[in-house]
């Protein structure tokens, strides 16, 4: 396996993958790596001759600079981790190599799907930063396919929705959630949490659990109780939520019943260190392919 630090390194490679007839997956990513992405690397290490994972701790993309500050940089273990999921080549670039001097050019998606959830929380921007970083590594790279996580399942929809747009030639594949053993979703924000804040992070997955199973079963059919019940939860483990609601699995926009298929997403902070996670549910008469829930007070699952 190779680490490149430019854009001309990565190129080079490319063109010789596809002068050999090879297939180019990219796996984009912020560093920090972890199972969740080793899925990634492994789905893409399924579809593709040559796997490529990008490692860019993206700026543009945070709107708290203390954030961006405390993200994880950890190269050296990326690296290994990604030779062991399968990668070709580590793409790391410098913020320099990415955003020049007189680099003048937003790649902007515009529209409900961005001003929600995390757009809204996080501020337009964020998407912004999400969406014109992402442009340039598929504009970078050319592959045939992405791989992206469904835990960040606002971002995946909007780099779809931006690929339709710009009728960009990749495909983009989403790959499942994965969970540790007690049910918490995967992310590079989970090593900063103290072993009494993991155990309280664990109220996330299980408010989502319980509301998914309460919109199955039909316990559950009005979405204010279903969000008041949710953010309840969140708040007696000692979490400051900033949103726990059933949306529209392809606008994100809040339902008003929950008599079809949902998206039930939520975001909440543990000290200075920000989660989200979403399950999917239907009513039991519409739900034929019921997923495994991730967390309930009797049971884990992974």
């Amino acid at each position: 396996m190779t680490v490149l630090h430019t854009i001309a390194q990565l190129r080079n490679a490319v063109a010789a993958a596809r002068n050999a007839g090879g297939t180019i997956a990219l796996v984009p990513t912020m560093g920090a790596l972890h199972d969740g992405h080793g899925s990634l690397i492994r789905s893409a290490r399924d579809h593709a001759d040559l796997v490529v994972v990008s490692v860019f701790v993206n700026p543009t993309q945070f709107d708290d600079p203390s954030d961006l500050a405390a993200y994880p940089r950890t190269l050296d273990d990326d690296a290994r981790a990604a030779a062991a999921a399968g990668a070709d080549i580590v793409f790391a670039p410098s913020a320099a190599e990415i955003y020049p001097d007189g680099f003048a050019t937003t790649v902007a998606l515009r529209g409900a799907l961005t001003q929600t959830l995390e757009g809204a929380e996080r501020g337009v921007g964020h998407f912004d930063g999400v969406t014109t970083v992402v442009a340039k590594l598929i504009t970078i790279c050319s592959p045939d396919l992405a791989c992206f996580g469904e835990k960040d399942a606002q971002q995946l929809a909007v780099v779809r929705r931006m690929v339709d747009d710009l009728n960009l030639p990749v495909r983009i594949v989403a790959c499942p959630t994965v969970r540790d053993s007690d049910g918490l979703a995967m992310s590079s924000r989970n090593r900063r949490l103290s072993p009494a804040q993991r155990e309280a992070a664990l109220a996330l997955p299980r408010a989502l659990a319980d509301a998914a199973d309460g919109v199955r079963s039909g316990r559950l059919s009005d979405p204010a109780e279903l969000e008041q019940d949710g953010l309840a939860q969140l708040h007696a483990a000692g979490m400051q939520p900033a949103y726990l609601r059933a949306v529209d699995p392809a606008t994100f926009e809040a339902v008003t019943r929950l008599d079809r298929p949902v998206l039930i997403v939520g975001a909440a902070r543990i000290g200075d260190v920000r989660l989200i996670d979403n399950l999917s549910a239907a009513p039991a008469a519409l739900d034929s392919t019921r997923p495994t829930p991730v967390q309930t007070a009797e049971a884990v699952t992974a």
